[in-house]
């Protein structure tokens, strides 16, 4: 009779115990979600999310773009809060679920709202519609009499150069258009299927981190930079495909996959065509199969669309380096602020061979440098990426934000200069108050004079720690 008793207390002890872990490991989630760090990070992500929410809440048009500046650049001062948080925090679960949380509810908040800053959205929408239609999307301009069965009230209004230019989007860029327009030609779902694109890049960010021994946690720098929300979430810009590309092929090219890599690269330059300038950073020494799959995917890719001729398949491409002053110069910041102290007589071909030169003489740093622990190709990436942008000085924001996918996978010092670029070009937004050479040339000083400034003390820093350290790190002193 007294047996019964003892084999309950003993058949309840398990259970008893399971109670007591899960008991634990509940408060132990707890004690994580209430720590110092991660209490900062509720709090600034709160208060992103709330400016978020104050500039949709802006009357649209040129008399609040000044607010929305200083909002966004609001932003970006409690993201570079947020970063220093993450980066110096301990490592645990909680503050990276907080991360990826908090970075959904800032795309959430802006996707509903139609774009405001940009209307390229509506010409992407257009050239799906087009090949739907079988048509070659290099063969007309909107406003061909040819397209006019294509046309209707919510989207042909709002292309942009819908009377003189035919797409500039290259082959990558118009699968996508295609594929994503056949689901629905609404602006929130092509917007919505880009931010799917850019948590695909998230992903493959997060993983290498993982890879590199590195905390997840700092995908933050990723994942909560103002501009990737305002530029994709909010505008729907193309980038986020590019981004997603080039994130993959970083992973490849950690996994030794370079077969991969070149036919990742090639989809990213088929999207935009900056990403050429990474390849020496991702090319291995002596092999054949990354460069063979660029050139293999290249070629057909732009197949399909050959019906044009080569040049037409360009599309608008040659006309828009000559709108946007590449080929007269007047665009470069560099090549500007030479001519203040040189001269208005100076040349622009001879910034082209000087720009050149800096890509060349970084492409073979890249090269040839040895890596250390077989990581360095991320950063050196950026170091590309960075000068290249840095040189052709572009005239709208969205341009920067191929950039920001790197930072979480670099060094501090080779970060804190980008973070600074990337949040300064919102000030490209003051172009819609006046864009002649004088406002040009002021807002490129306050982006570009700072930021030189920071390279200088980055380089000069590392330089000065890879001294104390010995002979050997002074050699390698700006990779780390």
């Amino acid at each position: 009779m007294s047996a019964a008793p003892r084999n309950s207390a003993s058949n309840d002890a398990p259970s008893a115990r399971s109670d007591s872990a899960a008991s634990h490991a509940l408060s132990a989630r707890l004690r994580a979600l209430l720590s110092v760090p991660n209490l900062a990070l509720v709090a600034l992500g709160c208060a992103s999310l709330y400016l978020y929410v104050r500039v949709l809440l802006l009357p649209p048009g040129t008399p609040s773009i000044s607010e929305f500046i200083a909002l966004a650049l609001a932003q970006c001062a409690l993201y570079a809060v947020a970063a220093f948080v993450a980066w110096r925090a301990p490592t645990n679960r909680v503050t990276f679920v907080l991360i990826i949380v908090f970075a959904a509810l800032f795309r959430f908040s802006v996707l509903p709202v139609e774009p405001r800053l940009s209307d390229d959205m509506y010409r992407y929408v257009w050239d799906g519609r087009v090949q739907s239609a079988r048509i070659n999307p290099y063969r007309h301009i909107p406003a061909d009499p040819a397209l006019a069965h294509l046309r209707d009230e919510a989207i042909y209004p709002k292309i942009n150069r819908r009377d003189y230019a035919p797409t500039i989007y290259p082959p990558a860029a118009q699968a996508v258009f295609f594929a994503v327009t056949r689901v629905s030609e609404s602006v929130t779902w092509v917007k919505t299927a880009f931010v799917i694109f850019e948590a695909v890049g998230v992903w493959a960010i997060v993983a290498l981190l993982a890879s590199f021994g590195l905390p997840r946690q700092r995908v933050l720098l990723f994942a909560w930079h103002p501009l990737l929300v305002w530029e994709i979430a909010s505008s729907g810009h193309l980038d986020a495909l590019m981004i997603c590309f080039v994130c993959l092929a970083l992973l490849a090219r950690w996994r030794g996959r370079d077969g991969t890599v070149g036919f990742l690269l090639a989809c990213a330059a088929l999207t935009k065509f900056f990403p050429v300038v990474l390849a020496p950073a991702l090319y291995r020494r002596w092999g054949w199969r990354m460069p063979a799959a660029f050139a293999a995917t290249f070629v057909a890719a732009y197949l399909p669309y050959l019906s044009v001729g080569v040049r037409r398949a360009l599309g608008f491409l040659p006309a828009y380096t000559s709108e946007e002053g590449l080929q007269s110069g007047s665009r470069f910041f560099i090549l500007s602020l030479a001519r203040k102290f040189f001269g208005e007589g100076l040349p622009g071909a001879a910034f082209i061979v000087f720009a050149l030169g800096v890509l060349a003489l970084l492409a073979a740093w890249a090269l040839w440098k040895r890596e250390r622990d077989g990581r360095d190709f991320a950063t050196r990436a950026l170091v590309i990426a960075t000068a290249f942008t840095a040189l052709l000085s572009p005239h709208y924001s969205w341009y920067f934000v191929w950039l920001v996918p790197f930072l979480p996978l670099a060094a501090p010092r080779v970060v804190v200069p980008v973070v600074y670029l990337t949040a300064a070009s919102f000030l490209l937004y003051r172009t819609w108050l006046g864009d002649g050479p004088p406002e040009m040339f002021a807002i490129g000083a306050i982006m570009y004079l700072p930021f030189f400034a920071l390279c200088a003390g980055a380089w000069l820093w590392g330089r000065l720690q890879a001294k104390r350290a010995g002979p050997v790190q002074a050699v390698e002193s700006f990779a780390d």
